[in-house]
């Protein structure tokens, strides 16, 4: 096996911008890149292949017809419907979790409770799988609440509440109306931290573990942190919020019982561990974890790495991460991504609509990952998804990819189209470009 010039040839899978970056990274090392199914963005840097990220059958197939030499599953689906088990039973080395380890993002319910088996700090739960109980508890608790559907709810799922009474709306839709199918048919009610968010995410081989840039996203639509939540608007690293001794803290009291616990448990957890990071009072608590890089997280952790994406992630795939991987992120570069969403987003996005401005030159620094687009049959770029391009820089500062990504968010436009201003503005107060 083996891409073209001596490179290997590596099929990721998943179409958004999470894969569009990692995508450009591997091709940077020489090698050949297939993408299932990708967009426009995708389809300049390799080969798109027509198979869904959740055909599990149909993309073993593909991975086998083209005698690829590594896998690289983006998206939390195909993982907890295990894909890496079927891809790794064909003997095709494939980067990400077993169906098994992929629970620790599958559900919420099995992730509150290793927390807990293994003395992660996380914020007391309880999980029902009864509306009636759930509801009971909320009206007794008295303190605000969030309310969050057990399975997968592609990043939905969640209910932060200030109320009882929005605690159980959110049990009613989730639990009775099943707005999240059977992902609701349990909930975790869980105590609600104040603070400030983060995005750690390491990349681990069963037993170790290469930390990448901590990373903060935005979830609301809208500056200021207004609106409905969405999948992410954008992203920035590093995070101040987690400096030095906290990542030090992090990978002691988080990463390290974690892989050692998924490991006796009998998952061990290769691929990545993304800790969703809540700083209350000055400690960090584990949110969330998620089994896969954040997505527009990975924009800004793909530029922000010092070492070769390729071997990084083969290495976590076979087992062995590379001796001498940089154990940290360059320090001297920071990234900052900019989510350009289509009209209607995160409601119902209309898709369809010309995008222009891509043929611009960017400037040094700059880069666009697309995420909802694909190309028409007149050649055009078109929307076709909800978030649909990631623009943004990498530059000495964060000040300056700041600048640069919004210069080059300017030179692209569609009907319709909108993104925040103020990405990045917990590290730099009163930026707003």
């Amino acid at each position: 096996m083996g891409g073209k010039s001596g490179g290997h040839r590596v099929m990721l899978v998943g179409a958004g911008a999470r894969e569009h970056a990692l995508a450009v990274a591997v091709a940077a090392g020489g090698h050949e890149v297939i993408v299932a199914p990708g967009n426009a963005g995708t389809q300049a840097v390799g080969r798109n292949a027509a198979v869904r990220s959740d055909d599990v059958p149909g993309l073993v197939a593909l991975a086998a017809a083209e005698r690829v030499d590594l896998v690289v599953v983006g998206p939390e689906g195909p993982l907890v419907l295990g894909l890496v088990d079927a891809l790794e039973a064909r003997g095709i080395r494939a980067f990400g979790p077993s169906g098994a380890a992929a629970r620790l993002e599958g559900s919420k319910a099995f992730m509150k409770r290793f927390c807990e088996r293994h003395g992660i700090a996380t914020a007391p739960f309880v999980a029902f799988d009864d509306p009636a109980a759930a509801e009971r508890h909320v009206r007794a608790a008295g303190r605000p609440l969030v309310v969050k559907a057990d399975g997968l709810a592609a990043g939905k799922g969640v209910v932060v509440c200030d109320s009882a009474d929005e605690a159980c709306a959110a049990i009613d839709r989730i639990m009775r109306k099943r707005e999240f199918g059977e992902a609701g048919a349990t909930v975790v009610i869980e105590e609600r931290l104040d603070g400030d968010e983060a995005s750690f995410h390491v990349v681990c081989d069963g037993t170790r573990a290469v930390a990448l840039a901590p990373a903060q996203d935005h979830k609301r639509v809208g500056d200021g942190d207004r609106g409905p939540n969405t999948g992410g608007m954008g992203a920035y690293a590093p995070a101040p919020v987690v400096g030095p001794a906290v990542q030090a803290r992090v990978l002691r009291e988080v990463v390290e019982p974690t892989l050692a616990g998924m490991a006796a448990e009998g998952a061990p957890l290769r691929g990545v561990l993304f800790v969703g990071l809540m700083m209350h009072g000055g400690e960090p608590y584990v949110l969330e974890f998620n089994t896969r890089f954040g997505d527009p997280e990975a924009t800004v952790l793909v530029p922000t790495y010092a070492g070769d994406w390729f071997e990084l992630l083969d290495g976590a795939a076979r087992g062995r991460l590379p001796d001498g991987a940089p154990a940290a992120p360059r320090p001297a570069v920071a990234a900052l991504s900019v989510v350009m969403a289509a009209a209607g987003y995160p409601g119902k996005p209309r898709t369809g609509d010309r995008i222009e401005g891509l043929d611009a030159p960017l400037p040094p620094g700059a880069f666009v990952y697309h995420a909802g687009t694909e190309r028409s049959a007149d050649g055009a770029v078109r929307t076709s998804g909800g978030r649909v391009l990631a623009v943004g820089a990498a530059a000495a500062t964060l000040e300056e990819a700041a600048r640069i990504a919004y210069g080059a968010v300017g030179a692209i436009r569609w009907e319709g189209e909108h993104h925040r201003r103020d990405i990045g503005r917990r590290a730099l107060p009163g930026h707003v470009p």
